[in-house]
């Protein structure tokens, strides 16, 4: 079965050309298989940040190759690669990036409308999804009448507005306290298990990485290791 993600030999460079030129990723090859749930290892520094925007369609790699769903993403324009992260990639960073001053409701309903789905549809599913993520008790709250965990929690619902195949996930518990932290996780495994969506967990946390399936862990720009996790 093809991988939905399949990288060849990713080289990012920054300053290129100039006497401070560095090279952040040193030819990484990695598969991501659909409905698998994986997460990338590194402790700060290692490359992690800069492969999760790659994968994310954020940034392009200097050389190698990324297919995503069989496309290559290097060959894309800007306004594609834009396409590409409101259709198909969901992101859930650590800060959550909530817009302050708008509900909870509307902020999930954000990417539907860049989508051009219809008010009345865009607000039908955003409930549905703040329902999921047990949030529709507070859709009308703003970020910042929300505790930490429950705008992680949006964010997830945002993240999957447009029902992309793969959520991408930087650190998601990193601004959680470790309960709140595991019923976020929790959220993942159902998303994975029910959904069957396809998560990338990006982590600095040993022990956050073996509830997935697989552990990639990168250092130094290159990848170490690769160790089975204690998901099922």
């Amino acid at each position: 079965m093809q991988p939905v993600i399949k990288m060849n030999n990713i080289i990012k460079r920054y300053y290129i050309g100039q006497p401070n030129e560095l090279q952040i990723l040193n030819g990484i090859d990695l598969e991501v298989h659909n409905n698998e749930f994986m997460s990338i290892v590194g402790e700060s520094g290692s490359g992690k940040s800069t492969l999760m925007n790659i994968i994310g369609a954020l940034d392009r790699p200097t050389e190698g190759t990324y297919l995503l769903d069989g496309e290559n993403i290097g060959g894309l324009n800007d306004t594609s690669l834009s396409k590409i992260r409101n259709m198909k990639i969901g992101f859930v960073f650590q800060s959550f990036f909530l817009i302050p001053r708008t509900t909870a409701l509307k902020n999930v309903e954000l990417p539907m409308m860049y989508a051009g789905i219809s008010q009345k549809r865009r607000k039908e599913r955003a409930m549905e999804l703040l329902e999921l993520v047990g949030m529709s008790d507070r859709a009308l709250h703003k970020p910042n009448e929300l505790s930490g965990g429950q705008c992680q929690r949006v964010a997830i619902a945002r993240a999957l507005s447009n029902n992309p195949s793969i959520i991408l996930a930087d650190e998601p518990t990193g601004a959680l306290d470790s309960k709140t932290g595991h019923l976020v996780m929790d959220i993942f495994h159902k998303l994975h298990s029910e959904q069957k969506k396809t998560i990338i967990l990006i982590t600095h946390s040993p022990e956050l990485a073996k509830e997935t399936e697989r552990i990639i862990t990168i250092s130094d720009g290159s990848i170490l290791s690769e160790t089975k996790g204690g998901a099922e």
